[in-house]
């Protein structure tokens, strides 16, 4: 696993620099996905080009799912799980939260994940079983532990919005009710950035609907690793239909708080 790590954080490093590098003023929005306001730009895919390559250099055999390209198919049963640039619409717009975000499974279980928030010189990985790390400016800056003990009144709550006007309009029912619950909102704008912060304890707690496995995959090890649970509603796994994350009993009071404001419903 620190073989997978070390070659995990080399190119997400290689990638956010890259990113930084050719960013321009306005970069170019080369196609939209869901909707018109979910964009592609021409650096998401050279981002995601520039890690395939690294990966297939070092490692041949090992499958890759990437965000742009799809699946590649391998033997060797290690797969890359890679978001070239979460926060594509930061990315775009010049804000500094966005990340590059690479997973490592092997036989299906996540065992390293690193999230690179370049704009900020900072890189966030774990590895299973080794606990999460913040880098800062290229040194390992601390051990990242989550926020414990915080009750649902005073818990500050991390959460995103997805691109479909109705489901947003789902969500922001959902979280005008939330509100007066809890401390206060975040919306930051990246699903990776967004679960590196409650394993950093800048937040208390995160969920979302919509989010899709590359985004959470490497994020949701570091938030595991620093002790925060990662799950979904009723006893389901995290992923699209709904992702939440706290320390153990926030993590429950927020759980019921939600469910009965039917937070996975689309209209």
């Amino acid at each position: 696993m620190t073989d997978f790590l070390t070659l995990a954080e080399d190119i997400a490093r290689e990638a956010g620099d890259m990113l930084l590098a050719k960013r321009p003023s306005n970069p170019e929005v080369v196609q939209t996905k869901s909707s018109p306001t979910d964009v592609v730009t021409a650096l998401d895919r050279a981002s995601e080009e520039l890690i395939r390559a690294r990966v297939r250099q070092a490692r041949p055999e090992d499958m890759i799912l990437g965000e742009e390209g799809g699946d590649t198919p391998g033997t060797s049963g290690v797969r890359w799980v890679v978001d070239p640039i979460d926060g594509t619409v930061n990315f775009l717009y010049g804000l500094p939260e966005w990340a590059v975000s690479i997973a490592v499974e092997v036989d299906g279980e996540i065992v390293a994940g690193v999230v690179n928030v370049a704009p900020r010189g900072e890189l966030f990985s774990a590895s299973l079983g080794g606990g999460a790390v913040l880098h800062k400016d290229g040194l390992a800056l601390s051990r990242l532990r989550c926020n414990s003990g915080v009750p649902l009144g005073q818990a500050l709550v991390a959460t995103g919005f997805g691109y479909d006007a109705t489901r947003r309009a789902v969500q922001g029912s959902v979280v005008s009710a939330v509100l007066p619950a809890v401390r206060d909102i975040r919306r930051g704008g990246s699903c990776a950035i967004d679960l590196c912060s409650v394993a950093a304890g800048r937040v208390d707690a995160y969920y979302e609907r919509g989010i899709n496995y590359w985004d959470y995959a490497a994020a949701g090890l570091i938030a595991r690793e620093a002790g925060a649970r990662l799950g979904g509603l009723n006893g389901k796994g995290p992923g699209s239909e709904f992702t939440l994350c706290a320390a153990q009993g926030l993590f429950e009071e927020l759980h019921d708080l939600l469910v009965p404001l039917g937070p996975e419903r689309d209209s």
